[in-house]
């Protein structure tokens, strides 16, 4: 389990909104980043310190960046392979990634719904072949079968996303909440680095735009900002000249970031436009 956990995480304009216009975040506020392994930053750095090991949580993932940048007290509660349900309940020995979210806290990051949407997992599963080995985090491991995904697991995810917005403006009344999009991963020509039929590559897509339609509206009902990565790294895809993650190909090293994830460009790129949406 613990290593199609792994394959499904490492396979994983700007929009204010009218209640944060002009906030300002002081120095040192409590900051709480949480979602994925696209919000963990896996693959892209060293571990944090005192991170659980098997959430592959980098150093240099956009929190990082951006609370260095900022001079935000971050706690990062961010982790490889979770859904959407593991920010609002425990996972295992891990409690709810919301718990983290107290009175104090000024600024919340999210990015999730991928893992709820086997979106990694079949970005994985499309690029390789069956029977090729693929090797990941010092792991070796088989190239994935399609992974379902059950009819209504967009519903699941756009409730779960609204009641995330709400729990933190229940427990944080004064926090800025950004959910960030995922960035753009599927290329518009198909190259050695997606190696994806063109059948797949529409498939995918429709998944990232519907996730980016169920973020953006859950973000709209609640009073979130978006971040909308998807639409800022179109041309940054694996497979342009200034690629802003990473893809699959047979030549695949772990030092290029994890598959069909920011690589340390992108996190910055993220960082970046974060820093710019939350300074404003």
């Amino acid at each position: 389990m613990k290593n199609l956990a792994l394959l499904v995480a490492t396979a994983c304009a700007l929009a204010a909104c009218a209640h944060t216009a002009g906030y300002e975040i002081p120095a040192n506020s409590r900051y709480v980043n949480m979602g994925s392994s696209f919000a963990a930053g896996s693959g892209t750095g060293q571990a944090s310190e005192g991170s659980p090991a098997r959430c592959y949580q980098s150093t240099v993932n956009y929190a990082h960046l951006l609370a260095e940048r900022l001079n935000l007290a971050l706690t990062d509660v961010s982790c490889a392979g979770a859904t959407s349900a593991h920010i609002l309940d425990a996972w295992s020995e891990l409690p709810a990634q919301i718990e983290a979210v107290t009175a104090d806290t000024k600024l919340v990051t999210i990015t999730v719904g991928g893992n709820d949407l086997a979106f990694a997992g079949n970005l994985t599963a499309a690029s390789c072949e069956q029977g090729e080995r693929i090797h990941v985090a010092s792991l070796t491991l088989p190239c994935p079968s399609r992974f379902p995904v059950a009819d209504d697991a967009y519903t699941n995810l756009e409730r779960n996303l609204r009641e995330i917005a709400r729990q933190v403006a229940a427990r944080a009344p004064s926090a800025r909440v950004v959910f960030i999009q995922y960035i753009a991963l599927v290329p518009d020509t198909q190259c050695a680095q997606s190696r994806f039929t063109e059948e797949e590559a529409a498939e995918l897509r429709q998944v990232a735009s519907r996730l980016a339609e169920i973020t953006a509206s859950a973000a709209r009902e609640t009073g979130a900002s978006v971040l909308q990565m998807d639409q800022i790294a179109r041309g940054h895809t694996p497979c342009d000249s200034d690629p802003w993650s990473t893809g699959l190909p047979r030549d695949y090293d772990d030092s290029l970031g994890a598959p069909w994830h920011p690589n340390r460009r992108g996190m910055e790129v993220i960082a970046n436009r974060l820093a710019d949406l939350v300074s404003r």
